[in-house]
């Protein structure tokens, strides 16, 4: 029998998680298969995630009913941080086996602070200390947008002991820095005589979005030139700049556990802070639908995967080390972008504003639906 794709990641040195969560999938049985067959080993939500799942799954339907009748002041906020730890802690409780059985390396849940914190760092790092509390799993990951305000709050996290998945990143120099606000949370945690062998975090690099800015850019730059050999140089170009970028990111990952700042706390048990990709399901249908998959395979790494994704690459994905090539690459596709005027700092620092920006309305548009179904049980309750 063929090996299941998604568990043959695993031989490189890629771990799967799933970028989705829903009621239901929690208590069919559905999140159990996929660990079970596919070798599943984690899973990220984010504020639009839930957006969906609370829209969809009308399973929330009672959970919510019976929150209002018990606790009638409970603002919308409060309701829905109580239907979202209900099912991360079920998410944990599932996938702490896998957990256990990876020395606490995979396993992980992620759940995302509130978004509109993004630029507050004192409010994000005291909303992710109460969510670490309340959820109460060793196997939960607090997500916290890797803004400049942002950073401090992550170092900050992880010198408490809190796992943190550093979300929302683009940028080679913004990974740069999460991976040293890690550095120092450890080095600030061995300070204080906190052990740092049990703590874990995952840098979150957007691959996906960043293609479809900069190719976008790249037809303008078509549309302008006149040579055919230019156009030709351009064409080439497209479809590479987001692989590359990770690509770029993940050599400074390699330099970074060779460096003797993270051999050191390695010695007191400190573990990588791996390198995460995230946006991962391909927008542009002329490419391949699981081009972010299958070139960025590599060790110390996880792919979240969307659901199509996911799919995709079980049914017919092909697993082997490519992580390398993009390494090598990486500097040639970059410098010819930056020849052709493409601005990634820039696109990257747009990509970053637009990300908060959805998130805070997805997160919004969540609250939305839970004021709407308060709504519909009082009308209920009065007829």
């Amino acid at each position: 029998m063929m090996k299941n794709a998604l568990r043959g990641l695993r031989d490189f040195g890629q771990s799967v998680w799933y970028d989705n969560i829903e009621r239901t999938m929690l208590r069919n049985g559905e999140l159990l298969r996929m660990v079970e067959e596919d070798g599943l080993a984690g899973m990220t939500s984010n504020p639009t995630i839930f957006e969906k799942a609370l829209k969809g799954d009308e399973s929330y339907e009672d959970a919510l009913r019976d929150l209002f009748h018990s606790d009638k002041g409970a603002s919308d906020k409060e309701a829905f941080f109580s239907v979202a730890v209900d099912d991360i802690q079920h998410a944990a409780d599932i996938l702490r086996p896998v957990y256990d059985n990876t020395g606490h390396e995979d396993g992980m849940v992620s759940l995302e602070v509130s978004p509109d914190l993004a630029r507050d760092t004192d409010a994000t790092i005291a909303e992710a200390k109460a969510l670490h509390a309340r959820v109460n799993r060793p196997n939960l990951m607090i997500k916290v947008p890797a803004t400049v305000e942002g950073l401090p709050a992550i170092e900050a996290l992880i010198a408490e002991g809190i796992n943190v998945n550093a979300t929302l990143l683009f940028s080679l120099e913004r990974y740069e820095a999460v991976a040293d606000a890690y550095l120092s949370g450890l080095e600030a945690r061995v300070r204080a005589g906190g052990s740092i062998e049990d703590v874990r975090s995952v840098a979150s690099f957007f691959v996906s979005r960043v293609d479809g800015k900069v190719d976008a850019h790249l037809r303008a730059t078509m549309d302008r030139v006149a040579s055919g050999e230019e156009r030709t140089r351009i064409d080439a170009l497209m479809g590479r700049a987001a692989i590359a970028n990770a690509g770029a990111a993940y050599g400074s990952f390699r330099r970074m556990l060779a460096d003797s700042r993270f051999q050191a706390l390695a010695a007191k048990g400190a573990r990588p802070q791996r390198l995460l990709w995230a946006s991962t399901g391909t927008k542009d249908p002329a490419y391949s639908d699981i081009l972010y998959v299958s070139t960025l395979v590599g060790p110390n790494t996880v792919n979240t995967m969307p659901p199509a994704t996911y799919r995709a690459y079980r049914d017919h994905g092909h697993p082997a080390l490519a992580i390398d090539d993009r390494v090598a690459e990486a500097e040639s596709v970059l410098s010819q972008l930056k020849g052709f005027g493409i601005d990634l700092d820039a696109i990257t620092d747009q990509l970053e504003t637009e990300g908060v920006q959805a998130f805070a309305e997805s997160f919004e548009s969540l609250l939305g639906v839970v004021a709407s179904r308060r709504a519909q049980f009082r009308v209920e309750q009065v007829s």
